[in-house]
């Protein structure tokens, strides 16, 4: 990991919705090739975080860089193309219930790039497929899958464009402590072996001081903590205290 270079920069990200603030000169610094984890209590501006670095919600102020990029001042057109190097895995999977999982992985490939080579299409599905260790579901439909199925089709489906980023949008949710386990060494694995940032917003805290390089702590839109997980863990922040504190200690896993 090159600690040094941060693929994704932001500098002052606001925004509201109404009278209500959700970002406030959010300042993040996300290192290439690296894991980080954005935590905090539910409704403090994770998801619009997301949603404002990738271009789906145009932010009311700040920047927003992808490498030497300034993401906020291309025009829509540039921002589109742009977005090819990001990959979105979403928290349900939002698989197509209609389609198979092979022409799920497929959709983008024909959609975003217009490949029409069958057999390069098939292909590159069948290598994602053998990757996340599910080589023979390709047939099958999403119901027919078990949740933690569907949500390594999911990571799949966000890694079938190459990106050179994969936004995790709650990756273990609804899954059992194994299972979670299973999603989470498969961000490791996707940094590790294909060399892809990962950003995850997680409420699994001890699974994201386990596997992230960096952890930032968001609270009421403002970033309260943020570095390596040890860095974070040593906040004097009440509320990061507290996180730590019900995460970690009340379980017997580590003392303060």
């Amino acid at each position: 990991m090159n600690a040094s270079k941060p693929i994704i920069r932001t500098w002052k990200l606001h925004k509201s919705f109404g009278s209500h603030q959700v970002l406030q000169e959010v300042n993040l610094n996300i290192p290439e090739a690296s894991i980080c984890a954005v935590i905090g209590q539910s409704g403090t501006g994770k998801s619009v975080l997301f949603k404002t670095i990738i271009g789906m919600i145009p932010p009311d102020g700040g920047q927003v860089w992808f490498k030497d990029t300034e993401l906020t001042a291309l025009p829509p057109d540039k921002l589109m193309a742009m977005r090819k190097s990001f990959g979105y895995a979403f928290q349900n999977a939002a698989l197509f219930d209609s389609m198979t999982v092979e022409e799920n992985l497929a959709f983008p490939l024909k959609e975003v790039l217009r490949l029409k080579d069958r057999e390069a299409i098939r292909k590159r599905v069948s290598e994602l497929l053998t990757w996340i260790e599910l080589p023979d579901i390709g047939a099958k439909r999403p119901d027919a899958l078990s949740g933690g199925m569907r949500k390594r089709v999911g990571v799949a489906r966000a890694l079938i464009l190459r990106p050179e980023v994969i936004f995790f949008d709650e990756p273990t949710t609804g899954l059992d402590p194994v299972l979670s386990e299973t999603i989470n060494n498969l961000a490791v694995r996707v940094r590790r072996e294909l060399g892809v940032t990962c950003v995850m917003i997680t409420h699994d805290i001890p699974g994201a001081f386990r596997i992230a390089d960096t952890i930032a702590f968001l609270d009421q839109g403002r970033i309260i903590a943020e570095g390596s997980p040890a860095a974070v863990a040593r906040s004097e922040h009440p509320l990061v205290q507290a996180f730590i504190r019900i995460s970690f200690v009340d379980k017997g896993v580590l003392s303060l």
